[in-house]
Protein backbone atom coordinates (compact mmCIF):
# COMPACT_ATOMS: atom_id res chain seq x y z
CA UNK A 1 0.00 0.00 0.00
CA UNK A 2 2.80 2.42 0.87
CA UNK A 3 4.52 1.72 -2.44
CA UNK A 4 1.26 2.47 -4.26
CA UNK A 5 1.00 5.83 -2.50
CA UNK A 6 4.60 6.75 -3.28
CA UNK A 7 4.67 5.30 -6.79
CA UNK A 8 1.15 5.38 -8.27
CA UNK A 9 2.00 6.38 -11.84
CA UNK A 10 4.59 3.83 -12.97
CA UNK A 11 3.38 1.73 -15.88
CA UNK A 12 3.59 -2.06 -15.91
CA UNK A 13 6.55 -1.73 -18.29
CA UNK A 14 8.32 0.65 -15.92
CA UNK A 15 7.64 3.79 -17.95
CA UNK A 16 7.04 7.05 -16.13
CA UNK A 17 4.35 8.49 -18.37
CA UNK A 18 5.82 12.01 -18.15
CA UNK A 19 4.33 13.09 -21.47
CA UNK A 20 0.86 12.08 -20.32
CA UNK A 21 1.26 13.88 -17.00
CA UNK A 22 2.61 17.02 -18.66
CA UNK A 23 -0.33 16.99 -21.08
CA UNK A 24 -2.66 16.68 -18.11
CA UNK A 25 -0.96 19.70 -16.56
CA UNK A 26 -1.44 21.82 -19.66
CA UNK A 27 -5.11 20.94 -19.89
CA UNK A 28 -6.11 20.90 -16.24
CA UNK A 29 -4.41 24.13 -15.24
CA UNK A 30 -6.83 26.24 -17.25
CA UNK A 31 -9.90 26.14 -14.99
CA UNK A 32 -11.39 29.63 -14.90
CA UNK A 33 -11.59 31.55 -11.67
CA UNK A 34 -14.85 32.15 -9.88
CA UNK A 35 -16.50 35.32 -11.12
CA UNK A 36 -15.90 38.25 -8.80
CA UNK A 37 -13.43 36.34 -6.61
CA UNK A 38 -9.74 37.04 -6.12
CA UNK A 39 -9.25 33.34 -5.36
CA UNK A 40 -9.49 30.68 -8.04
CA UNK A 41 -11.38 28.09 -5.99
CA UNK A 42 -14.30 26.80 -8.07
CA UNK A 43 -14.14 23.44 -6.26
CA UNK A 44 -14.46 24.90 -2.78
CA UNK A 45 -17.31 22.61 -1.74
CA UNK A 46 -15.36 19.48 -2.66
CA UNK A 47 -12.14 20.94 -1.27
CA UNK A 48 -13.78 21.58 2.09
CA UNK A 49 -14.95 17.96 2.23
CA UNK A 50 -11.38 16.81 1.62
CA UNK A 51 -10.14 19.32 4.20
CA UNK A 52 -12.42 17.84 6.86
CA UNK A 53 -11.07 14.39 6.03
CA UNK A 54 -7.48 15.66 6.24
CA UNK A 55 -8.17 17.27 9.61
CA UNK A 56 -9.61 14.02 10.97
CA UNK A 57 -6.67 12.04 9.62
CA UNK A 58 -4.14 14.52 11.06
CA UNK A 59 -5.75 14.58 14.51
CA UNK A 60 -5.89 10.77 14.58
CA UNK A 61 -2.18 10.44 13.80
CA UNK A 62 -0.76 13.44 15.62
CA UNK A 63 -3.48 14.72 17.93
CA UNK A 64 -4.54 18.31 18.42
CA UNK A 65 -5.04 20.78 21.23
CA UNK A 66 -7.36 18.42 23.11
CA UNK A 67 -6.20 14.87 22.26
CA UNK A 68 -3.06 12.81 21.76
CA UNK A 69 -2.35 11.13 18.46
CA UNK A 70 -1.48 7.48 17.88
CA UNK A 71 2.06 8.12 16.57
CA UNK A 72 4.58 8.24 19.42
CA UNK A 73 6.91 11.21 19.71
CA UNK A 74 9.96 10.86 17.47
CA UNK A 75 13.16 12.23 19.07
CA UNK A 76 14.40 15.40 17.39
CA UNK A 77 17.87 14.06 16.40
CA UNK A 78 16.23 11.11 14.64
CA UNK A 79 13.79 13.43 12.89
CA UNK A 80 16.61 15.67 11.67
CA UNK A 81 18.63 12.72 10.41
CA UNK A 82 15.71 11.21 8.51
CA UNK A 83 14.75 14.64 7.18
CA UNK A 84 18.30 15.16 5.90
CA UNK A 85 18.23 11.71 4.28
CA UNK A 86 14.85 12.31 2.59
CA UNK A 87 15.94 15.73 1.32
CA UNK A 88 19.17 14.29 -0.09
CA UNK A 89 17.32 11.42 -1.75
CA UNK A 90 15.10 13.89 -3.61
CA UNK A 91 18.01 16.08 -4.71
CA UNK A 92 18.54 14.42 -8.13
CA UNK A 93 14.99 15.31 -9.18
CA UNK A 94 15.58 18.84 -7.89
CA UNK A 95 18.69 19.08 -10.06
CA UNK A 96 16.71 17.81 -13.06
CA UNK A 97 14.12 20.54 -12.49
CA UNK A 98 16.90 23.13 -12.28
CA UNK A 99 18.13 21.99 -15.69
CA UNK A 100 14.63 22.00 -17.17
CA UNK A 101 14.31 25.60 -15.97
CA UNK A 102 17.78 26.43 -17.40
CA UNK A 103 18.97 27.45 -13.92
CA UNK A 104 22.55 26.26 -14.23
CA UNK A 105 24.01 27.90 -11.11
CA UNK A 106 21.43 26.32 -8.75
CA UNK A 107 21.88 23.00 -10.57
CA UNK A 108 25.63 23.16 -9.94
CA UNK A 109 25.19 24.09 -6.28
CA UNK A 110 22.63 21.33 -5.69
CA UNK A 111 24.89 18.81 -7.46
CA UNK A 112 27.82 19.75 -5.23
CA UNK A 113 25.59 19.54 -2.17
CA UNK A 114 24.29 16.12 -3.19
CA UNK A 115 27.77 14.74 -3.82
CA UNK A 116 29.13 16.03 -0.50
CA UNK A 117 26.20 14.89 1.63
CA UNK A 118 26.00 11.49 -0.06
CA UNK A 119 29.67 10.77 0.61
CA UNK A 120 30.85 12.69 3.68
CA UNK A 121 27.32 12.91 5.06
CA UNK A 122 26.85 9.11 4.96
CA UNK A 123 24.09 8.91 2.41
CA UNK A 124 22.58 12.22 3.49
CA UNK A 125 21.97 11.45 7.19
CA UNK A 126 24.22 14.39 8.01
CA UNK A 127 24.49 17.79 6.32
CA UNK A 128 28.16 18.77 5.97
CA UNK A 129 27.26 20.81 2.88
CA UNK A 130 24.99 23.01 4.99
CA UNK A 131 27.80 23.50 7.52
CA UNK A 132 29.98 24.75 4.66
CA UNK A 133 27.25 27.14 3.50
CA UNK A 134 26.23 25.06 0.46
CA UNK A 135 22.50 25.31 1.00
CA UNK A 136 19.83 23.58 -1.05
CA UNK A 137 18.20 25.58 -3.83
CA UNK A 138 14.74 24.05 -3.69
CA UNK A 139 12.50 23.69 -6.69
CA UNK A 140 10.01 21.21 -8.11
CA UNK A 141 8.19 20.35 -11.31
CA UNK A 142 5.34 22.67 -10.35
CA UNK A 143 7.84 25.53 -10.62
CA UNK A 144 9.12 24.06 -13.87
CA UNK A 145 5.59 24.20 -15.26
CA UNK A 146 5.34 27.83 -14.08
CA UNK A 147 8.61 28.68 -15.89
CA UNK A 148 7.22 27.01 -19.01
CA UNK A 149 4.15 29.26 -18.86
CA UNK A 150 1.54 26.79 -17.60
CA UNK A 151 -1.19 28.72 -15.70
CA UNK A 152 -1.78 28.00 -12.04
CA UNK A 153 -5.31 26.68 -12.43
CA UNK A 154 -7.76 26.17 -9.60
CA UNK A 155 -6.92 25.70 -5.95
CA UNK A 156 -7.14 22.10 -4.76
CA UNK A 157 -6.94 20.28 -1.45
CA UNK A 158 -5.50 16.82 -1.99
CA UNK A 159 -6.41 13.89 0.29
CA UNK A 160 -3.59 13.28 2.82
CA UNK A 161 -1.32 15.85 1.13
CA UNK A 162 -3.21 19.08 1.74
CA UNK A 163 -3.20 22.37 -0.18
CA UNK A 164 -2.16 22.53 -3.83
CA UNK A 165 -3.24 23.92 -7.20
CA UNK A 166 -3.93 22.16 -10.47
CA UNK A 167 -0.47 23.10 -11.74
CA UNK A 168 1.30 22.11 -8.53
CA UNK A 169 -0.64 18.84 -8.27
CA UNK A 170 0.42 17.90 -11.81
CA UNK A 171 3.97 18.84 -10.81
CA UNK A 172 3.75 16.65 -7.74
CA UNK A 173 2.78 13.66 -9.88
CA UNK A 174 5.86 14.17 -12.05
CA UNK A 175 8.12 14.67 -9.03
CA UNK A 176 6.84 11.37 -7.60
CA UNK A 177 7.49 9.66 -10.93
CA UNK A 178 11.09 10.90 -11.23
CA UNK A 179 12.01 10.48 -7.56
CA UNK A 180 14.97 8.07 -7.25
CA UNK A 181 12.94 6.02 -4.78
CA UNK A 182 10.81 4.99 -7.73
CA UNK A 183 13.31 5.07 -10.60
CA UNK A 184 16.49 3.61 -9.09
CA UNK A 185 15.89 1.72 -5.86
CA UNK A 186 14.65 -1.85 -5.85
CA UNK A 187 12.94 -3.84 -3.12
CA UNK A 188 13.64 -3.96 -0.22
CA UNK A 189 15.70 -0.75 -0.43
CA UNK A 190 12.71 1.09 -1.86
CA UNK A 191 10.62 0.15 1.18
CA UNK A 192 13.38 1.30 3.55
CA UNK A 193 13.69 4.63 1.76
CA UNK A 194 9.93 5.11 1.75
CA UNK A 195 9.83 4.40 5.48
CA UNK A 196 12.56 6.98 6.05
CA UNK A 197 10.64 9.60 4.06
CA UNK A 198 7.42 8.96 5.99
CA UNK A 199 9.32 9.06 9.29
CA UNK A 200 10.82 12.41 8.31
CA UNK A 201 7.39 13.82 7.47
CA UNK A 202 5.89 12.57 10.73
CA UNK A 203 8.81 13.91 12.73
CA UNK A 204 8.60 17.33 11.10
CA UNK A 205 4.86 17.46 11.81
CA UNK A 206 5.69 16.90 15.48
CA UNK A 207 8.59 19.36 15.52
CA UNK A 208 6.45 22.17 14.15
CA UNK A 209 3.24 21.14 15.88
CA UNK A 210 2.48 24.62 17.21
CA UNK A 211 2.54 26.13 13.74
CA UNK A 212 0.45 23.35 12.19
CA UNK A 213 -2.11 23.31 14.97
CA UNK A 214 -2.48 27.09 15.13
CA UNK A 215 -3.60 26.93 11.50
CA UNK A 216 -5.61 23.72 11.56
CA UNK A 217 -7.25 23.88 14.98
CA UNK A 218 -7.12 27.47 16.24
CA UNK A 219 -8.46 29.28 13.16
CA UNK A 220 -12.15 30.12 12.90
CA UNK A 221 -11.99 28.74 9.34
CA UNK A 222 -8.94 26.51 8.96
CA UNK A 223 -9.72 25.81 5.30
CA UNK A 224 -9.65 29.49 4.34
CA UNK A 225 -6.58 30.09 6.47
CA UNK A 226 -4.54 27.22 5.07
CA UNK A 227 -5.59 28.19 1.54
CA UNK A 228 -4.36 31.76 2.01
CA UNK A 229 -1.09 30.68 3.57
CA UNK A 230 -0.37 28.10 0.89
CA UNK A 231 -1.12 30.41 -2.04
CA UNK A 232 0.75 33.39 -0.66
CA UNK A 233 3.81 31.34 0.27
CA UNK A 234 3.77 29.60 -3.10
CA UNK A 235 3.46 32.87 -4.98
CA UNK A 236 6.32 34.32 -2.94
CA UNK A 237 8.58 31.33 -3.70
CA UNK A 238 7.82 31.73 -7.42
CA UNK A 239 8.34 35.49 -7.36
CA UNK A 240 4.73 36.13 -8.34
CA UNK A 241 3.05 39.37 -7.27
CA UNK A 242 0.32 38.54 -4.77
CA UNK A 243 -2.24 41.04 -3.51
CA UNK A 244 -4.12 38.53 -1.35
CA UNK A 245 -4.57 39.25 2.37
CA UNK A 246 -1.82 38.66 4.92
CA UNK A 247 -1.91 34.92 5.66
CA UNK A 248 -0.91 35.50 9.29
CA UNK A 249 -4.26 37.18 9.86
CA UNK A 250 -7.30 34.97 10.24
CA UNK A 251 -9.84 36.33 7.73
CA UNK A 252 -12.70 34.87 9.77
CA UNK A 253 -11.52 35.97 13.20
CA UNK A 254 -14.05 37.92 15.20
Amino acid sequence: MVDMLINPFRSSEGGLGLASIAAFALLSACTPANSGSGLNDPYEKQNRTVHRFNLAFDSTLFGNRTQKGIIPTIPKPITIGFSNFASNLAMPSTILNDLLQLKLAPAGQNTLRFALNTTVGIGGLFDPAGVLGIDAKKTDFGETLYVWGVPEGAYLEIPLLGPSTERDWAGTLVDVAINPVNTVLKAPDRAYATGAILTAKAGNRQRFADTYESILYDSADSYAQSRLIYLQNRHYSLGVADDSPDPTEDPYAQ
